[in-house]
């Protein structure tokens, strides 16, 4: 895992077209923009597992 330090404002690349931004520090909180290209789905971590438990149930076998 790379762990890095930004400020509001500041970027991070992910390859040549994923970006995040530092939105705002509030407290414990952090919020973040994430650009990316649409064939990219980008989900909160619990959604994602939700949908992929929903994906599994739904398969045969």
């Amino acid at each position: 895992m790379l762990v890095l330090t930004r400020q509001v404002g500041e970027f991070i690349a992910i390859g040549d077209d994923i970006w995040v931004k530092i939105i705002e520090v509030r407290g414990a909180t952090v919020r973040v923009g994430i650009q990316a290209p649409r064939n990219v789905e980008i989900h909160r971590a619990e959604v994602y597992r939700r949908i992929r438990e929903s994906l599994a149930e739904s398969q045969p076998g």
